[in-house]
């Protein structure tokens, strides 16, 4: 993959103008070799918006609290799952940002995937 002349994360599923200028910011000192291992780790990482909303979608119908346990946020996973999703209010408010989860999630494993990549090669 030359990273000089194509754009990979435009292949990435659901990727908004936001989390594309983040990537390119974030990969912005990184040599080609690093890059590419920056990508493998954060396309393996990253959760599509979609992705997020049938986490959601889960979280509110059937076990809440999944959705925050899929983002690694396993303390407000346990308190969902315990309070029925917060009386299913934060279950809904987590179902309209869905995008929102994603992207914050997005940012966190761009930063460790980054890190990751530096320290390589």
């Amino acid at each position: 993959m030359d990273f000089q002349n194509t754009n990979p994360y435009m292949s990435l599923a659901g990727i908004s103008a936001e989390e594309l200028g983040l990537l390119q910011q974030a990969t912005a000192g990184l040599n080609d070799e690093q890059k590419k291992y920056f990508f493998m780790i954060y396309s393996g990482k990253r959760k599509s918006p979609q992705d997020m909303l049938i986490f959601c979608l889960i979280g509110t119908f059937l076990v809440p609290g999944f959705q925050r346990f899929m983002i690694g946020e396993i303390g407000m996973g346990i308190l969902y799952l315990f309070t029925a999703g917060l009386c299913f209010i934060g279950s809904i408010v987590d179902l309209v940002n869905h995008k929102k989860l994603a992207l914050e999630f997005n940012q966190k494993m761009a930063f460790e995937s980054f890190n990751l990549a530096k320290m390589s090669h």
